[in-house]
């Protein structure tokens, strides 16, 4: 195995003056973001046995519980510029890493093809309109590889994307509300109170659950990788407090995200009880014609653009360079991610959508118990972020694998299967408490970590205490950790 394998120069921790992103870009890309089937179908599925209101206000529940665990686990990436598959070398070992990481990486690429798909029936119905042009397979092909080149041009090219997208999708999916909400008047149904076929009693309770767990298992899968984004957002040097120095991320996870997501399972909602369908391009076409047409169907085409990147193709094309070590630079895994998407045939996922929300939601919650149980309960924030980049290092543990991260995912992730109903909780719950209990009293008594032996803020803290962590690639274990303007040298 290469002497460096772990120094992929695309995972090194970002340093304070890389991180660029504002509050109001991260809003941005959350816009984009959240406009995607999935949420449309949550809505669709949830007027089936609820009211709008009720749908709505599952929608927000989750939303803003899943902000809070975003912004948590983001704080990885915010205090030592971490990425999600550099920081689970530490609950799962540097070997271990790569099988929880590949899952979440393959859940994102499924994501961009199911979303590249949606995005290439818009694309073909403006075609179809204005020159006659019908050949989705074509447009899908087409609509990937200028996603995956965008994705390649880096973290910036991505934040421009999403300056432009936001505001037309802002503008375009309240027109969208209203045109969708006459029309279901026109049938004699108000959006706020028609109901497919209302429940009661405890079918209403479980009705609304499954809305809220719909909800935190499609953006489950990002909560888990959102080091790997939010180590590019702006934060304050020398700010210990963790609501100030996370500040961009809750304009982002706590108030962009829960509105915008909010009002799209809405307009879900009311395209199905206007047409009978969930999907706005449906409803669309069935609402609209030649250039309103085009222009609402051009939306959708810039949504799951601004979606894809952000939430699928970054997180996976990280992962994928991990894997694969300096060998496999971001743009490969781009490119890896891009195939992946189009060889699980996205088109043949459309019907299960929400079934897979509730099930790999609840496998991938578990990851997420078990990333804040060892950064927050563990290790208190602090990490000996050198070694998560040696081969040799004290996160090696058992030939690269911790066990105890191992078994509490294998845990978390059959109990959300059991459990399906409540699967991101249980998941969660379960991932969470057991590898508290097997990583402080049984693994880490067997493998000493230095950031337990020695709480030392000022040793183990990134940027709240002025500390960019720097890894030289091109010696094997010499690391500078810079603090404030002075490099000290230290060997952990």
């Amino acid at each position: 195995m290469a002497k460096h394998y772990l120094k992929s120069p695309d995972l090194l921790p970002i340093s304070h003056d890389e991180k660029k992103i504002s509050a109001v870009g991260f809003s941005f890309i959350w816009v984009g973001m959240a406009v995607v089937l999935a949420a449309f179908a949550i809505g669709g599925a949830g007027v089936q046995s609820l009211s709008l209101g009720w749908v709505a206000a599952a929608t927000i529940i989750g939303s803003l519980a899943l902000g809070i665990l975003m912004t948590m686990t983001g704080d990885i990436g915010v205090e030592h510029g971490l990425s999600f598959p550099v920081y689970m070398r530490a609950p799962f070992g540097t070997v271990g890493t790569h099988i929880p990481s590949i899952v979440r990486g393959f859940v994102a690429s499924c994501w961009f093809g199911v979303n590249t798909y949606f995005g290439s029936t818009a694309m073909n119905a403006i075609l179809a309109t204005a020159v006659g042009f019908d050949n989705w397979f074509v447009c899908f092909l087409l609509f990937a590889t200028l996603q995956l080149v965008n994705t390649a041009l880096g973290i910036k090219a991505v934040e421009r994307f999403a300056d432009l997208a936001a505001p037309i999708i802002i503008l375009i999916s309240v027109w969208m509300y209203f045109t969708l909400s006459d029309q279901a008047l026109q049938q004699g149904r108000e959006v706020w109170s028609w109901i497919e076929s209302p429940v009661t009693g405890g079918a209403a309770v479980t009705a609304f659950v499954v809305v809220i767990m719909s909800n935190m298992g499609f953006w489950g899968t990002l909560t888990a990788d959102m080091p790997s984004l939010s180590r590019f957002v702006k934060a304050p040097m020398n700010e210990k407090n963790w609501f100030k120095r996370n500040k961009v991320q809750i304009a982002g996870n706590l108030i962009a995200y829960p509105i915008v997501q909010t009002f799209m399972v809405v307009i879900g909602a009311v395209s199905y009880i206007a047409v009978a369908n969930y999907d706005p391009v449906v409803a669309l076409q069935a609402s609209a014609s030649g250039l309103i047409l085009g222009i609402l169907l051009l939306m959708i085409v810039f949504a799951q653009w601004s979606t894809n990147i952000s939430a699928n193709l970054i997180p996976a094309a990280t992962i994928f360079s991990n894997v694969g070590g300096p060998k496999i630079p971001f743009w490969a895994g781009v490119i890896a991610a891009g195939i992946v998407g189009i060889v699980v045939q996205p088109w043949s996922l459309f019907g299960i959508i929400i079934e897979m929300l509730l099930i790999i939601g609840g496998i991938l919650s578990a990851i997420v118990g078990i990333l804040i149980a060892d950064y927050y309960l563990i290790r208190k924030r602090r990490v000996n972020v050198p070694d998560l980049y040696e081969s040799k290092g004290q996160y090696r543990y058992m030939s690269g694998i911790n066990l105890a991260g191992m078994i509490s995912w294998a845990l978390g992730g059959v109990a959300a299967v059991i459990f399906s109903t409540y699967s991101f909780l249980i998941g969660f719950a379960v991932g969470a408490i057991s590898y508290y209990f097997l990583g402080k009293y049984w693994w880490f008594k067997k493998y000493k970590q230095a950031e337990l032996l020695d709480p030392n803020d000022d040793k183990y803290l990134g940027i709240s205490v002025g500390r960019n962590w720097e890894i030289k690639v091109e010696e094997e274990v010499e690391v500078d950790l810079v603090i404030g303007a002075e490099p000290a040298a230290e060997k952990m």
